[in-house]
């Protein structure tokens, strides 16, 4: 559904954020993008979703340029912004106004929506807080059924019984038909959804796995005493002891972190790194 082949992009001209970048997304998943700030997270999703273009190089999604900005492309997609503008319209009002453009919208789960997350149609967005505004377009995403909803830090105004309600009308949306991007800091509020995993770090994909892939090859323990670097691939310290990450010898699958995980990956620890590329190339043949 998205194919990015040999993608470069720079805000200047001697100095490129991306240089041959190369990704396929799949339908059917919930693709978490992490990376440190200044990797290009967003400038990713901006060119996925038509916002800015490659300098060279193609990005396709759904079959279309995005850069083309074609109505058809346009109706399938739907991305929300960290931060995004609010009119000064009624909710209902302002929905009314978008729903033409998107085909699939379905007006009673929006509604459904709406009510879970214990938003009145009837107000206008100024009587509403961020987090409040950011429930409605998060329910009009949800609902609008497109083949690709992008989300940039969805959880961040969100207090933690509604980051409990979008997990679940998020999980529910997934389909083997559509796609699902999030970049997020707050990887904990999304430890169960998001899977495969794709890190950027310095203008490059460093890491694109499945969890499963690599509870196969990592395993997680807690242990009192502090591991040297040779005992163990990555580890921190935390208040119940050391969280060490190792090579999985036995075959049994632990449960990812992702937020450890991350940590391993952009710590260029070179024992792990080697791990991770072995298994990616063991994949590619």
């Amino acid at each position: 559904m998205i194919k990015i082949s040999n993608l470069s992009f720079g805000y200047k001209k001697k100095s490129e954020l991306f240089s041959d970048l190369n990704i396929e997304l799949k339908a059917g998943n919930i693709y978490g993008l992490l990376g440190k700030n200044g990797a290009g997270k967003t400038t990713l999703l901006k060119i996925i979703s038509g916002l800015l273009f490659p300098q060279r190089g193609t990005c396709n999604v759904l079959g279309y340029s995005p850069q083309k900005r074609k109505p058809n492309f346009l109706s399938q997609i739907y991305y929300i912004p960290e931060e995004f503008y609010t009119p000064s319209l009624k909710i209902q009002k302002y929905i009314e106004l978008l729903i033409p453009f998107y085909p699939g919208f379905d007006n009673e789960k929006f509604d459904l929506h709406l009510d879970e997350l214990e938003i009145d149609p009837q107000k206008k967005f100024t009587q509403l807080s961020y987090g409040q505004k950011k429930r409605v377009y998060l329910a009009f995403g949800l609902a609008s059924n497109c083949k690709i909803l992008i989300l940039d830090e969805p959880t961040n105004g969100l207090d933690i019984p509604t980051k409990r309600i979008f997990r679940k009308l998020l999980a529910s949306s997934i389909n083997e038909d559509n796609i699902i991007i999030i970049s997020t800091h707050q990887v904990s509020d999304l430890q169960n959804i998001i899977d495969p995993v794709i890190i950027l770090d310095n203008g490059k994909i460093v890491f694109h796995k499945t969890l499963s892939d690599i509870a196969q090859k990592i395993s997680i323990q807690l242990q009192q005493t502090k591991p040297t670097d040779d005992e163990v691939l990555y580890f921190e310290k935390g208040a119940a002891g050391y969280t060490v990450l190792t090579e999985n010898q036995f075959g049994q699958e632990d449960e990812i972190n992702i937020e450890l995980l991350f940590n391993a990956v952009i710590s260029n620890n070179q024992k792990f790194t080697e791990l991770v590329n072995a298994e990616v190339k063991n994949e590619e043949h």
